[in-house]
């Protein structure tokens, strides 16, 4: 099973961070109002930015750095690393 840590982008121009096994079905969630209280209060979000994890424990480690990250921070790394959600997904 793939795991993944990703960055959603609130409306507001924030940055939501959290991991999951799957980005598609995660960021709908997020926009029906079934994923995170932060997102539903920013929402609608969409997708920035996607990292593959080998596990479960590595992913959630990872997104325990991703959100210590200042936000100019994130958006740098989001620049960096362009998301192409169809070699990714």
């Amino acid at each position: 099973m793939p795991f993944y840590c990703y960055m959603v982008e609130c409306a507001d121009g924030s940055f939501y961070t959290g991991w999951t096994t799957n980005p598609q079905r995660r960021v709908q969630q997020h926009n029906r109002g079934r994923g995170a209280a932060y997102t539903r209060m920013h929402g609608p979000v969409h997708l920035v930015y996607l990292e593959s994890q080998p596990d479960r424990s590595s992913a959630q480690r990872r997104e325990a750095a991703l959100k210590r990250l200042s936000h100019a921070k994130k958006q740098q790394l989001i620049q960096a690393h362009p998301l192409q959600i169809q070699e990714e997904l």
